[in-house]
């Protein structure tokens, strides 16, 4: 009967399969880890906005992070704490909202490597030029950079749901608890081929520039630390680029996770697990890797708690 559904306006969702024992601790996990993304990401979005002393280009940068961050899982968190309190059979979507759902979490995606490449442009400039950083790193090059940094992701996945949206469907079933483009597109029973291809090239240049972009950086910036004597400058660009990279690793592996496990259909649900991963892990990590390891940022929060404590 499935097959013989065309262009259905409404999609079925498949649910998350979580035994009863652990269906309230999931979706309270779930809950709290939503709360502690929204009030920790907008937390340091208004840290940096409203203390002068952070009006720096490195954390003005970061500001997209967080930003996008909170936008990556609103998109998925709410719908899927939804859908797990909803039987299996009212698991419906609309097609328009699982596209809009699809696009939003590809942006989130792409969009955490190109924002993590613009970040590495500005280190880059901070430590092998550093007599020209303000010069080169105005407000007019940050405008640009996150412009840049949105507008290839937004232009990117346009491009990835446009070949998507252009196939008729004859199924409704979508075999992952959230929408994304491959899910769409195994929705066909036309020739797929331009999605695979466009979908293999996507993701090989996201991927390949992030790294190439971020390594190449990292080579110059310990070429210059090698070679420089500056024992102040060799430590300040120890801090901000390890903050800097441990963020994108965290987001590698995460990604990597879900990449590996998608390869192995037997073990479905943890690669859905891992995709859920890919989304909270760096949402969490991300502003606590940088108020921790951030000495400017973790200042900032030290003064306020101890105003608030001096405080009658």
């Amino acid at each position: 009967m499935e097959n013989l559904t065309f262009n259905s306006p409404v999609l079925q969702l498949e649910k998350l399969i979580i035994s009863e024992n652990y269906f309230y601790p999931t979706f309270f996990f779930f809950l709290i880890v939503y709360v502690i993304i929204i009030v920790s990401n907008i937390g340091i979005i208004l840290l940096i906005t409203m203390e002068r002393s952070l009006h720096e280009p490195m954390y003005l940068l970061f500001c997209n992070l967080p930003f996008n961050d909170v936008f990556g899982n609103t998109i998925i968190v709410p719908r899927l704490m939804v859908d797990m309190i909803r039987p299996t059979s009212e698991l419906y979507i609309s097609y328009i909202e699982c596209v809009t759902q699809a696009f939003g979490y590809h942006v989130y995606t792409c969009a955490s490597h190109t924002i993590l490449m613009v970040m590495a442009f500005d280190r880059y400039v901070a430590i092998c030029n550093p007599l020209h950083y303000t010069n080169i790193m105005t407000n007019r090059m940050l405008a640009k950079l996150t412009a840049s940094a949105w507008g290839v992701a937004l232009l990117l996945v346009s491009i990835l749901l446009g070949l998507t949206i252009r196939l008729s469907r004859c199924r409704t079933l979508i075999a992952n608890p959230f929408c994304d483009n491959a899910s769409l597109f195994k929705l066909s029973c036309e020739n797929t081929y331009i999605n695979n291809i466009y979908g293999l090239v996507y993701t090989a240049a996201v991927s390949g520039c992030s790294i190439g972009i971020i390594g190449m950086t990292y080579s110059k910036i310990a070429s210059v630390c090698l070679t420089c004597k500056n024992k102040s400058l060799n430590n300040r660009a120890l801090k901000t680029c390890s903050t800097h990279l441990t963020v994108y690793l965290t987001m590698w592996l995460c990604g990597c996770i879900m990449f590996i496990l998608h390869r192995f259909p037997g073990v479905a649900e943890y690669r859905k697990a891992a995709a859920l991963l890919f989304h909270i892990a760096p949402g969490i990590l991300n502003p606590l890797i940088y108020a921790l390891q951030c000495t400017e940022i973790r200042h900032v929060i030290l003064k306020i708690l101890h105003l608030k404590k001096v405080m009658p």
